[in-house]
């Protein structure tokens, strides 16, 4: 039998059927359990860690579900396979998030497996997180986030085990990243589009207060309706944000685009005629809702498909997806 050890942690979130199999998932992925190793008996579980039957029976019945142990009648329970873990830390579960989730699920080699968490911008959740998975992971894809406790967090995962993804932010810059340009390419593919915003008689960006958003796309919006001559405005009270007749809108929250094609509706107005809108991030279903909405967007397929590939090499990298804006008839 090889050397496993499993002690209770009585502090734990987590119930102890969990905890047992976590800590057998994570020795196997540590190469401390390797597959033909036999694991503890359900009695000698019981006696040395104070569990009741029910709860190693259950732990290793989820083991056994997953093909990661395999039991032998009149001999016990014995590892499977070897496979690998990968923690993907994320903000939220939004739509296209979803697409980036799947996309890098899917990239993954057959014996990575990956553990999905969210942090929703709470610097006490995440660093909550970061803490508990240290030391249990082949590697680390964050999404981080613009709070100043963050880049002190980020620092206690081994540097060559964490990839950046999303927003490259408070981060060492020898970190691997996969991420999008949130303020540049807004002006690049806007100026691409001169002819089809001149249209309109006003620019206006709506940055609610609620969105966590960067801020460097206020920044080159801004830039580019100066540079172009544009008028423009941005709109950060929702009180002040009232669609109007021959403007064009540039949303960067998927509720204040709900809200604005509620109220466009309510008002007659047409969509791509009376009044234009540009929301950021695509979508599945941005290009159904009202004969389609334009959207400036990075690529989040390509995204989690390049950070899977992180996760299944090993190897630094360093990537940026470009954003472009696509054309429907919102626009």
């Amino acid at each position: 039998m090889s050397e496993f050890k499993f002690l209770i942690n009585e502090n734990s979130r987590h119930l102890k059927f969990k905890q047992l199999v976590d800590a057998v998932m994570h020795a196997i992925s540590q190469n401390r359990l390797k597959p033909g190793d036999m694991l503890p008996s359900v009695n000698a579980l019981m006696k040395d860690c104070n569990l009741s039957r029910d709860t190693v029976f259950k732990a290793y019945a989820e083991l056994k579900k997953n093909g990661i142990v395999e039991s032998v009648p009149n001999r016990g329970y014995f590892v499977a396979k070897h496979f690998t873990k990968v923690l993907l830390f994320i903000d939220t579960f939004k739509a296209y998030k979803e697409v980036l989730y799947h996309s890098f699920r899917d990239s993954l080699r057959k014996d990575i497996t990956v553990d999905l968490h969210f942090h929703h911008y709470n610097p006490h959740v995440f660093e909550t997180i970061i803490k508990e998975s240290l030391g249990k992971y082949s590697a680390y894809v964050v999404m981080n986030f613009d709070h100043n406790k963050v880049s002190k967090i980020i620092k206690k995962i081994p540097p060559e085990k964490l990839l950046v993804i999303d927003w490259r932010i408070n981060c060492p810059e020898e970190i691997s990243y996969v991420r999008q340009d949130f303020g540049e390419p807004v002006y690049e593919q806007f100026s691409q589009n001169i002819d089809l915003i001149r249209k309109y008689k006003r620019f206006i960006l709506n940055y609610p207060p609620f969105t966590f958003h960067p801020k460097d796309t206020i920044t080159w919006f801004e830039k580019f309706c100066t540079d172009f001559n544009i008028p423009h405005k941005v709109i950060s009270d929702q009180q002040d944000f009232i669609p109007e007749k021959g403007d064009l809108y540039f949303l960067v929250s998927d509720r204040t685009l709900a809200r604005f094609l509620d109220y466009c509706q309510d008002k007659g107005l047409e969509i791509g005629e009376d009044v234009g809108v540009i929301s950021y991030n695509e979508t599945p279903m941005k290009k159904y809702v009202k004969n389609g909405i334009s959207v400036i967007s990075t690529n989040f397929e390509e995204m989690g498909a390049k950070a899977a590939e992180f996760a299944n090499t090993n190897q630094p990298v360093f990537t940026t997806i470009p954003t472009r804006l696509k054309l429907r008839s919102s626009l």
